[in-house]
């Protein structure tokens, strides 16, 4: 088995590997917006709504406490 012949199937091997790794990730954030636990439109609204004051898309968990210490 020659050099070349083994770059080309790790190269195939790698980009089934990347395209399993990837539909995974799809069906996770599917699956994540289904269950109700995020909603991923939001944040695709984030490049459109980029002001300075425009409201955040979700607070940040100590984001209360904060407040209260200042």
């Amino acid at each position: 088995m020659s050099l070349t012949e083994m770059q080309g199937y790790a190269y195939f091997f790698l980009t089934i590997f990347l395209v399993v790794i990837l539909y995974a990730y799809i069906l996770h954030l599917y699956r994540s917006e289904k269950k109700g636990i995020k909603d991923y439109e939001k944040y695709g609204k984030m490049a459109l709504d980029d002001e300075l004051s425009d409201s955040p898309i979700e607070e940040h968990p100590n984001a209360k406490n904060n407040k209260k210490e200042n």
